[in-house]
């Protein structure tokens, strides 16, 4: 009896131990070491932009929530680039190279944006499929932030007014 009571309490403190690890934990989820190249072909290597918060959002010009949020990556970018933010926009595999290229020219977007054609971005980013899927990443080249539909934009902008002034 006692060799069952002392697995049993053993047991208990493993569980409480893994229980607390898990929820106190902070994990650190590192930025794949990934080059963008834009629709005007520049190249944007991520381990480059190091020292700077960077937005990296996988859209696709037919996905309704991805127009949802552009006017508010207009309005990040307008407001925080000039402080050090960057945003790059990915287009998803799928989408037609000319369809993002007209799109993006038509709406005269600011910021950044790198077509996937062989889906390796969104494969290194974890294997994005839903869009819009925006990552927040930190200047230490942390991710921050996975958002799976469209976000907040107050509560980005929060984040990233807390990544500019660290």
């Amino acid at each position: 009896m006692k060799i069952k009571d002392r697995l049993l309490g053993l047991s208990l403190l493993v569980l409480i131990s893994a229980v607390l690890w898990i929820g106190f934990g902070k994990t650190v989820t590192p930025v794949p070491d990934t080059t963008f190249t834009t629709i005007t072909g520049k190249k944007i290597a991520l381990h480059e932009l190091r020292g700077k918060p960077v937005l990296v959002t996988f859209w696709a010009t037919d996905c309704p929530g991805c127009m949802e949020e552009i006017p508010h990556l207009i309005d990040l970018y307008r407001n925080y680039h000039d402080r050090g933010l960057e945003i790059i926009a990915v287009a998803m595999y799928y989408d037609p190279p000319n369809h993002v290229v007209t799109f993006t020219k038509d709406n005269a977007l600011p910021y950044d944006v790198a077509l996937d054609l062989q889906a390796e971005h969104a494969r290194a980013f974890g294997d994005v499929r839903l869009t819009p899927t925006t990552f927040l990443i930190t200047p230490d080249g942390s991710i921050a932030l996975q958002k799976i539909g469209a976000f907040d934009p107050d509560d980005m902008k929060t984040r990233i007014e807390t990544l500019l002034k660290g």
